[in-house]
């Protein structure tokens, strides 16, 4: 057995209390007083779910480490995994703090503004009355409160779900303990009639009623709790060894399982005695360090519905500026997309530009009589979606539609495994990924046949085919009608077909067998030319100790190396010797940063890909990803526009130190990435046009695996 090797940790960090510090500038924007109001409250409530997500996923694989592998050394901090829990656990407390300071700081500016959350006390009389009534039309009727005592077990507590837990009094010498689950089928908010700004919710609501719920039983104290439970739900083979039903069915009963898992955390909310909390903590079977007593709310999940709610004279002034994703000035709107792209590469930037063009484009593929067949990879569809009823409609028509659906997109398994049916249902061919690993990629091919030639156009992306998210995430979005990459595609699908990781590509980098590899080898180019050398990549982390360390190498050389991460960083920059020429700028705001952009060299000789993968382990190593190459001209400048804004930022950035801490970026004039790009298209207009005839006359592809004798190979097959 050979021997773990000792990793360097000077000038790397930790991958879960890096993600902390990346929710912690999520919740800073809370703290933004440029932000409106309502939108610093939606800040506050995408912290708490980032957390909640955490604990059910970070928390909970780590806790399973503990158990099966607790001698495992992190590569990156040299901690096992209960040394990163007690980190952890030793972190959370001060972020939930702050949550709580910004939480009350918010509310208390909402309130002067007339929206206010309400206590029974601050009712007005005709409010109370109002509010009585609705209890008893609405509430009591769904009720269900339980004791807890010798003779009726603690139940279970459902994820995320909140409770009402008194602590009881009675005639007997040991008081039970009373519980209410907040029903599901009723509103988490009650607005007063006459005026919708003003509100209550049902745990404060219920909390004020406790004492009437238990019959002879009195509560001394009441709070409101809910548990986070494990949710990192392994799909590992061997749960399926004595199942017979098929993977989608395998799938759905893992989902059951998924609230029945361990318990990570306990929260309280209110000032809960030390005895009611020794209480909950001996009956829930949770540690003092799994328990947080916070003051806000403890499922903020509300918060859409609530300013979704209030008045459109209320609520603009104190939300964004609606924006409407723009038409790009160089797609014609009525003329044929596949021509179009015939023509010239096309790139869209979400949520900059809209999704029209691709959605145009399926549903010219759809009634084409030209159009054989769609293949599509999908990770993430919207709840409606417009591209799967496309391609139910591509499948009636006739055409060949085959779609790779990953069910294991976690916390999406669901709505997949609905879609999935759908898409079945209407002739689709869908088959499910290669096991044990998760295709994330974003890959779209359309083939075409005109005689006995065929031809392809091809749409590589950066994000999901979910138009809900295309509104909220940034990402990139290619169009091309290049043969050399069409015929990549379709090796690409061939190969996923038959369970094939390492097929053979001309163009596309196909993870986990190329990208981290051709990463490592254009990094090495980048090494050779020292100070001459420059790499930047925007991706939302990087975790991939392999290519951490390369691009220590880089740095040691002389290389100039900027890295646009959203999210975790596992790298520290700035440290002599090491990493001082790495520089990590983090870009939170109004979007989410998601595109994922690498750049190797300056110029008209960088080398350009997009890609649907981060620089995680996870990304290169155990899922399917593919990165593309940008040949257009006109487009790699673009690529070169988005990524030189973005490192300009000094309003929504921050950067890395090399203790591992961020600063916010500042200087004259302010200048914010994503207001720019919402007032500036994509100059396309700008650059020289692609010269018109076939579209791979542009640029030679990199050729870095043989297609040719992987085609020959496939013929004689």
């Amino acid at each position: 057995m050979q021997p773990e090797k000792i990793r360097d940790t000077s000038y790397t960090q930790n991958r879960e209390l890096s993600w902390l510090k990346f929710d912690l500038r999520v919740l800073e924007e809370a703290e933004d007083r440029s932000v409106p109001l309502l939108e610093r409250l939606k800040f506050v409530s995408i912290f708490t779910s980032n957390l909640d997500e955490f604990f059910m996923v970070r928390v909970g694989s780590l806790f399973d480490m503990s158990v099966m592998s607790p001698k495992t050394i992190d590569n990156k901090s040299g901690l096992t995994p209960m040394g990163q829990l007690e980190r952890i656990y030793a972190e959370i407390p001060g972020l939930v703090a702050r949550r709580d300071t910004i939480y009350a700081q918010v509310m208390a500016e909402l309130a002067e503004k007339g929206v206010r959350d309400l206590q029974i006390s601050e009712l007005e009389p005709h409010e109370k009355k109002y509010v009585n009534q609705y209890y008893k039309a609405k509430v009591l009727p769904v009720l269900s409160p339980q004791i807890v005592d010798e003779r009726h077990p603690f139940p279970h507590l459902i994820n995320k779900q909140l409770y009402i837990a008194s602590n009881l009094h009675g005639k007997r010498e040991r008081a039970p303990l009373g519980l209410i689950p907040l029903p599901d089928v009723l509103p988490r908010f009650i607005q007063m009639p006459e005026d919708p700004c003003r509100y209550i919710r049902l745990e404060t609501l219920l909390l004020s009623r406790a004492d009437s719920l238990y019959g002879s039983f009195k509560p001394s104290e009441s709070c409101v709790l809910c548990v986070t439970r494990n949710a990192d739900i392994s799909f590992d083979d061997d749960k399926f060894d004595d199942i017979d039903d098929d993977y989608r069915t395998k799938v759905s009963k893992l989902l059951k399982k998924r609230s029945q898992l361990g318990i990570m955390r306990l929260e309280l909310e209110g000032d809960p005695s030390q005895e009611f909390v020794r209480l909950l903590c001996s009956r829930i079977k949770v540690e003092n360090h799994q328990v947080y007593t916070c003051h806000a709310p403890l499922c903020l999940k509300y918060v859409y519905p609530l300013v979704s709610a209030l008045p459109d004279e209320v609520s603009a002034p104190m939300s964004f500026v609606p924006y409407n994703p723009r038409h790009p000035a160089s797609i014609d709107p009525k003329g044929s997309m596949i021509e179009q792209i015939k023509a010239r590469d096309r790139l869209l930037f979400f949520p900059y530009d809209s999704v029209d063009p691709f959605l145009r484009l399926l549903s010219e593929a759809a009634e084409d009589p030209d159009v054989v067949s769609i293949r599509i990879t999908i990770y993430r569809l919207a709840s409606s979606s417009k591209i799967a009823h496309i391609l139910c409609r591509a499948a009636e028509n006739g055409k060949e539609v085959t779609a790779l659906m990953e069910l294991r997109a976690r916390f999406d398994e669901a709505n997949n495994i609905s879609w999935s049916r759908l898409l079945e249902d209407s002739g689709c061919r869908v088959i499910y990924g290669i096991e044990d690993f998760k295709c994330h990629s974003k890959l779209c091919l359309i083939t075409m046949r005109h005689g006995d030639a065929l031809s392809y156009i091809t749409q590589v992306g950066t994000g999901n085919y979910n138009e809900k998210t295309n509104k909220m995430y940034t990402d990139l979005t290619y169009m091309t009608a290049r043969r050399e990459i069409g015929e990549d595609a379709t090796a690409f699908f061939q190969n996923m077909l038959v369970s094939n990781l390492r097929g053979e590509y001309s163009t596309l980098l196909v993870s986990p067998e190329g990208i981290k590899r051709r990463l490592l080898e254009l990094m090495d180019e980048q090494i050779a030319l020292g100070q001459n050398g420059y790499i930047c990549i925007k991706a939302n982390s990087m975790t991939e100790r392999e290519v951490i360390d390369k691009l220590s190498e880089c740095s040691r050389a002389g290389v100039e190396v900027q890295l646009i991460l959203r999210g975790i960083c596992c790298m520290r920059p700035g440290i002599p010797g090491k990493t001082e020429n790495i520089h990590v700028t983090s870009i939170v705001g109004r979007y989410l940063e998601h595109a994922r952009i690498y750049c190797f060299g300056r110029g008209d000789d960088a080398k350009l890909f997009i890609s649907s993968a981060d620089l995680m382990t996870r990304n290169l190593v155990r899922r399917v990803e593919v990165a593309c190459p940008i040949y257009s001209p006109e487009l790699r400048k673009c690529l070169l526009w988005i990524l030189e804004k973005h490192l300009a930022d000094n309003v929504k950035a921050s950067s890395l130190l090399a203790d591992g801490t961020y600063k916010r970026k500042s200087g004259e004039p302010p200048f914010s990435s994503q207001d720019y790009f919402m007032e500036h298209p994509l100059p396309l207009d700008q650059f020289v046009p692609a010269p018109k005839g076939s579209p791979a006359s542009e640029a030679k592809p990199e050729k870095h695996e043989g297609f040719w004798s992987r085609l020959f190979g496939f013929l004689k097959k």
